[in-house]
């Protein structure tokens, strides 16, 4: 059995530590919000957010209030709104504990491939390049693979690099592994009934 994007959403928010600011990407990660207990951490979002509540119930949206998504969310109390000069600010004087963002391919010695696919359609990179360089720890939460099977933790990454040697921990439906210096991943928790053999069948690097 393998998590599902709950289960795996569940596991990133164990890994923030009270009081810490911290920016979900976008997708996948955002769903971190509904796993960490009211006040336990501040959310931060590039577009100019920090405070950011749950998802607001359905009729009491705000589109004046949105994460960098462009997906309505709440203000917590506390909170505040601000320009993007003064958010990009926080991220890049490293005032950012912790940033949970999704990811193309990362590669076994932390280097995050998040913006584009080669000889794909070209998206634009938003904040994750500061993000990847300003924030104190970064974590990618994603799928283990490609629809196609196609590895994404791997050895050397063949997409657009974002940042090189920032990823210390990858979250997937597989389980939890962290980039080592040796070119390797380093298999920190497996999801229940996950074998290590299963997971070797689709890594594109050595398990440590």
């Amino acid at each position: 059995m393998v998590w599902n994007k709950e289960d795996m959403a569940r596991r990133a928010a164990a890994e923030i530590e009270a009081g810490s600011i911290v920016n979900l990407g976008i997708g996948l990660p955002t769903q971190v919000a509904d796993y960490l207990p009211a006040g336990h951490a501040w959310l931060h979002s590039e577009n100019g957010l920090l405070g950011m509540g749950p998802f607001p119930y359905d009729g009491e949206e705000d589109p004046q209030l949105i994460n960098a998504g462009k997906q309505t969310v709440t203000v917590l109390p506390g909170g505040s709104t601000f320009d993007s000069a003064l958010s990009f600010s926080m991220i890049r004087g490293r005032h950012v504990d912790l940033a949970i963002l999704g990811a193309m391919q990362v590669s076994a010695r932390g280097d995050l491939a998040n913006w584009a696919v080669p000889g794909g359609k070209m998206l634009g990179i938003g904040g994750a390049m500061d993000l990847a360089s300003g924030a104190r720890r970064i974590i990618v939460l994603m799928n283990h693979a490609t629809k196609d099977g196609e590895a994404k933790l791997v050895g050397a990454c063949t997409y657009p690099l974002t940042a090189v040697g920032v990823v210390s921990r990858v979250i997937t439906e597989l389980g939890v592994f962290d980039p080592t210096p040796s070119g390797g991943f380093a298999i920190v928790e497996l999801a229940p009934g996950v074998a290590r053999a299963q997971v070797e069948l689709v890594t594109g690097a050595p398990l440590a």
